[in-house]
């Protein structure tokens, strides 16, 4: 079983919730998660909590207690907020790199899923005809206490662009999508899973890479997140479905002693190093 996770308390996964349904064959199926109504088609299901997601930590304990069967995947339908407002369609993995500020446990990060991540942006970026960004985001905030590969695919970043029908729409299609592409199983075959340091919040050159060529990002360690230790490095790569073959560098972006750590860090395991 795969999982579709939506809240009450979030217009835009209410949003998202609304179009999969609408669009996608999604039926209600007489099963109750948190006290509301499972929709599912074939293996894969929504579900609906009443709190804030990302303070969910143990989702994949509670949904096995209250549905009997242990999640293969989670993906996270959610808003996006900034200060900024800058209209964009976004996805990452959930985690903390130091201090948990909004949800989690410090220093502590959730399963990546690089495949499904370079799916959803892909997705995102063909689909977008809104011109709105699309990017990663570095690894932020809860749940961090997962034992199952997850992501978050995210509309921001204000209540206009939360209920944007077209936004819940191309988010909708891109979740279906990365679902069909999981069960072909050919792209993983293609992808080159990485571990990015550096750079912005929003990932800028990662998201690029990952446009244009055969980079398939699980954790990202923004600049304002380091300097971390070579432990929390291990946990990233320990912490990624399937394994890592590359350590990817945003050189300016990223701190001296960091930079050092990392390249030594792939010699190590074998890994292949790539400075931009």
């Amino acid at each position: 079983m795969r999982v579709i996770m939506t809240t009450k308390v979030d217009l835009a996964s209410m949003n998202i919730k609304e179009k999969l349904i609408e669009h996608f064959g999604f039926e209600e199926l007489g099963e109750a998660f948190d006290g509301n109504p499972v929709f599912g088609r074939g293996g894969d299901v929504i579900l609906t909590t009443n709190e804030e997601m990302i303070y969910y930590d143990n989702l994949d304990l509670a949904i096995e207690e209250q549905l009997g069967t242990q999640p293969k995947l989670i993906i996270f339908a959610s808003r996006h907020s900034s200060k900024a407002k800058m209209p964009a369609l976004t996805t990452h993995v959930t985690g903390n790199w130091g201090k948990a500020m909004y949800g989690g446990k410090d220093e502590s990060l959730a399963v990546a899923h690089p495949y499904a991540m370079k799916l959803a942006l892909l997705k995102l970026n063909e689909l977008n005809d809104l011109g709105w960004t699309v990017c990663y985001e570095a690894t932020h905030h809860g749940p961090s206490e997962l034992d199952v590969p997850s992501l978050f695919i995210e509309i921001g970043s204000s209540e206009e662009e939360w209920v944007n029908d077209r936004a819940g729409e191309i988010l909708a299609e891109t979740i279906v999508y990365i679902l069909r592409e999981l069960d072909r199983g050919s792209s993983e075959r293609k992808f080159v899973p990485a571990l990015g340091i550096g750079g912005g919040h929003y990932a800028p050159k990662q998201t690029k890479r990952a446009i244009e060529g055969d980079l398939a990002f699980g954790h990202i360690l923004p600049k304002y997140a380091q300097p971390v230790d070579e432990a929390m490095l291990l946990k990233a790569i320990e912490r990624t479905h399937g394994g890592i073959e590359a350590v990817y560098v945003d050189w300016k972006g990223t701190r001296g002693e960091t930079r050092q750590m990392a390249r030594e860090l792939a010699s190590k395991l074998g890994l292949e190093f790539i400075r931009d």
